[in-house]
């Protein structure tokens, strides 16, 4: 602390830093943040990185709301998604170009994506199917009949100067999705929440702009692409919801293999309508907040803008209908357009596409001219919240656990392949060691679990060495660790090359005892006076003497024996 106080010494010294380290007022956090950034860094970067660091918390902080005189109980905030999910389809939506992310610019462009006169859209069965599949997974009514409009604005991405949307007959309506909701340091509980119309669209180019240059050019690869809009309530309330919403709908996406849902490559994008009203009055006036990039900015994003429009309310202030964005690197959201006009897109038919039209007919088949429900109602997949069920009743699992696996699919499929296999490890064993001791690396590596390059079969060798008691628990992490780093080396090899066999002989164990006993002697004292817990002083000497390789099961058991008082 003393070393952090003369660095902040020197970072405060322009005058600029240090109003606004007075301005934020907020010490403690700023020493929590700090402390979360700092073991980051590398010490051989100290004095320049940290100095930084700090200047960058003072910043954030500075820029952060403050409640102090919100009076929270009287306003309660509403949100309501928007999520864009690129369906999953070789080709565009109405054209033949591809859909390969990461193509060389302008490489997957039709003559219809360019707009080029004379071409007509061909809309793609696969993008309907999937359509249809992912309405029917969130409890929406299929429509017999759904119609294609046009939505008129002018970009420069935007060829035609119109988008090929569903914004009068969608192809399904009424959904309703139930979820769980995961706040740290809270308990777990399920919410609902109304989905109003699922509609299938087309996306827009992308526009490059050049600052060097001063010029701006367009890639339109992207252009044509198909999207389903999934359009929810406001029945939400909180960032830590809107979080969990979208955390759940990439599961159901990812089984039904609708959407890959990476959010990173613009598979999935979220759009959020934030307002805040007391209790009893109508909805306020809500803001817009694009540009999420991820699941955990969504409820970063929307827990600022709340607290952003309760502080605007507390100062005097009005809240205003615009469309903000998210600056991910400040964490605070940013104006960047009013919405006081209504824009008109001079919605109209599309009249080079007839109706879609649909079988709903119970045990109806496909056709070649007409897709049946019933027929693609067979061909969903167990959901994310059957499996939790399975595994509450089949497995015996706790809830909480059951959430953890099935949000992880890759922890899923370890435990249930292990379990398989192993029938004589107990299923807590199993899970404990995924979520305590796998996820726990990852997390700690900054690694996504489905990356670990550890197999299915090297976490059933450590359980298999674990369970036998030839390597103990350390054993088995370090395990983890050596696996990932070597993924081509076997368990047995690691276990002989780092020597990580645990310490059972009675003969080694009892010497160990007798070292710590001799090093530990106070602790004896204490112990044979009747202070029982001085037991775990002279138990972490042995670890310690043998290198946590001990059988501290037989550690226990010996050192009670030793220093039971002898009759005399």
């Amino acid at each position: 602390m003393v070393a952090a106080n003369r660095w902040f010494c020197l970072a405060t010294q322009r005058s600029t830093v240090w109003q606004l380290w007075l301005q934020s007022k907020q010490h403690q956090l700023f020493w929590r943040n700090f402390s979360q950034i700092l073991v980051r860094i590398r010490y051989n970067h100290y004095r320049i990185r940290i100095t930084q660091c700090i200047i960058t918390i003072i910043r954030r902080l500075a820029t952060q709301p403050k409640l102090a005189n919100v009076p929270k109980r009287k306003w309660k905030s509403v949100v309501g998604l928007e999520v864009h999910a690129q369906i999953a389809s070789a080709s565009k939506l109405f054209s033949g170009g591809g859909t390969s992310f990461g193509a060389p610019l302008n490489s997957s462009v039709a003559y219809f994506d360019a707009s080029i006169p004379g071409t007509l859209p061909v809309l793609n069965r696969k993008c309907v199917e999937s359509g249809i599949k992912t309405s029917l997974a969130l409890g929406c009514r299929v429509n017999e009949v759904s119609m294609f409009d046009r939505k008129h604005y002018f970009y420069a991405d935007l060829p035609n100067g119109y988008q090929i949307t569903q914004q009068r007959a969608a192809l399904a309506n009424d959904g309703k999705m139930t979820f769980p909701v995961i706040t740290p340091g809270k308990k777990v509980y399920y919410k609902t929440v109304t989905l109003l119309q699922l509609q299938l669209e087309q996306d827009s180019g992308k526009s490059l702009h050049d600052d060097y240059l001063k010029r701006s050019l367009v890639d339109l690869n992207r252009a044509g692409l198909p999207l389903m809009e999934l359009v929810f309530a406001p029945d939400l309330e909180t960032g830590e919801e809107a979080a969990s919403l979208v955390k759940e709908l990439m599961l159901i996406l990812r089984r039904l293999q609708t959407c890959s849902c990476k959010m990173e490559e613009g598979a999935l994008r979220v759009d959020a309508n934030i307002s805040i009203h007391q209790e009893g009055d109508p909805l306020g006036v809500r803001t817009e907040v694009k540009n999420i990039g991820s699941v955990r900015s969504i409820s970063q994003a929307i827990t600022y803008e709340i607290n952003r429009q309760l502080e605007t309310v507390a100062n005097g202030g009005v809240i205003t209908n615009e469309t903000r964005n998210w600056d991910a690197e400040n964490r605070r959201t940013v104006a960047m357009r009013d919405k006081e006009v209504l824009q008109d897109y001079r919605f109209m038919p599309e009249p080079n596409l007839p109706p879609l039209h649909v079988n709903l007919k119970p045990g109806s088949k496909s056709s070649e001219d007409l897709l049946s429900v019933a027929a693609l109602s067979e061909e969903i997949p167990e959901l994310p919240e059957d499996t939790r069920q399975r595994l509450l009743e089949q497995y015996n699992l706790n809830a909480e656990t059951a959430i953890i696996l099935v949000n992880e699919p890759i922890l899923l499929d370890h435990f249930l392949n292990i379990s398989r296999s192993l029938n004589e490890l107990p299923n807590k064993v199993i899970y404990n060691f995924l979520i305590n001791d796998l996820l726990t690396y990852c997390n700690k590596v900054n690694l996504d679990v489905e990356k670990c390059s550890i197999s299915a079969d090297d976490l059933k060798d450590i359980l298999k060495y674990l369970n036998s008691e030839q390597i103990n628990l350390q054993a088995a992490r370090q395990l983890i660790e050596l696996l990932h780093n070597n993924p081509k080396i076997k368990v047995n090899e690691l276990i002989e090359l780092h020597n990580l066999q645990q310490i059972c002989s009675p003969e080694k164990i009892e010497n160990l005892c007798q070292q710590a006993i001799a090093n530990q002697s106070k602790a004896v004292q204490q112990y044979q006076k009747g202070k029982s817990k001085a037991l775990f002083a002279i138990v972490g000497e042995v670890a310690k003497l043998s290198a946590q390789k001990a059988n501290m099961k037989l550690v226990v058991q010996c050192l009670e024996k030793l220093l039971k008082p002898s009759k005399k």
